[in-house]
């Protein structure tokens, strides 16, 4: 029986010396891969408006492009991640997110306080505003002038939430009481170089960035606006290691100066 017993402990303490091995080995790849040691997935997916230029859209090829593609590329280097871009419907963006469809919202998305209920915000990165633009020639100079004017806008966008926002009671002027809506801003330039509508009121860093490819002397942009915004990175509420490390990361990019080296390639201009 006693030699049973000293084989039987012999056996266990075996067992439990070639777990600790296997602890200690897997300690070791998670040393080799930063994401992991830092708690955080190898990989991500980030949804998004593939015709968000110059923030995100695609290229002459196919391929997704823009400012916040480069952003999340570096930052994903630097915390040992991939970061896999999805085209969503932008409606759909924080139900997309909260469903575990998509891992991020990244995608020139502003932050307000109706959204901050839904998601997580990383610091600002980029300021933005909503101006008005119309043609060339119209008549139209200040916000009071829109009303009885058709005016577009995206809809589901923070653009449209600032429309709503405003304290002039203009929007309840114009033509129909409310903004005309379409899925992406690609849709109101196109309605507003159609004629089907006045005015149209846009992101200005997407604004500029469009009036730039189609010619800027075509359009006029009204010293008046809806309102200044930031824009941030959307997650998840509880993906508070990943908030922290793009926060890091873009502070690091700001210090090493690869942001303004990246802002440079994008806006120029």
């Amino acid at each position: 029986m006693k030699k049973q017993l000293l084989g039987l402990f012999a056996t266990v303490s075996l067992l439990a010396a070639c777990g600790n091995g296997a602890g200690n080995e897997v300690g070791t790849d998670e040393a080799v891969n930063p994401g992991s040691a830092e708690g955080l997935k190898d990989s991500y997916i980030v949804g998004l408006d593939d015709t968000f230029a110059p923030m995100s859209f695609r290229d002459t090829d196919g391929s997704i492009v823009g400012f916040d593609v480069d952003l999340a590329n570096e930052i994903g280097e630097m915390i040992g991640a991939e970061f896999t871009f999805q085209p969503i419907d932008w409606v759909m963006k924080e139900t997309e997110l909260n469903a575990g469809n998509i891992d991020l919202i990244w995608n020139g998305y502003s932050i307000t306080d109706e959204r901050k209920e839904k998601v997580a915000f990383s610091d600002a990165y980029l300021d933005n505003k909503q101006i008005i633009v119309t043609l060339a020639d119209s008549d139209i100079e200040t916000k009071a002038d829109l009303e009885g004017v058709v005016v577009a806008t995206q809809q589901a966008s923070a653009t449209l939430d600032a429309l709503y926002a405003d304290e002039t009671g203009v929007v309840e002027k114009f033509d129909g009481g409310e903004p005309i809506l379409y899925p992406t801003f690609t849709d109101v330039f196109n309605d507003l170089d159609s004629g089907r509508s006045g005015a149209i009121v846009v992101d200005e860093v997407l604004g500029r960035y469009i009036m730039k490819q189609k010619g800027a002397e075509n359009y006029k942009v009204l010293e008046e606006n809806f309102g200044e915004e930031e824009y941030g990175v959307g997650m998840r509420k509880e993906d508070v290691q990943l908030q922290e490390a793009i926060n890091n990361g873009l502070a690091e990019l700001r210090e090493n100066g690869k942001y303004e080296e990246i802002y440079e390639t994008w806006f120029a201009e």
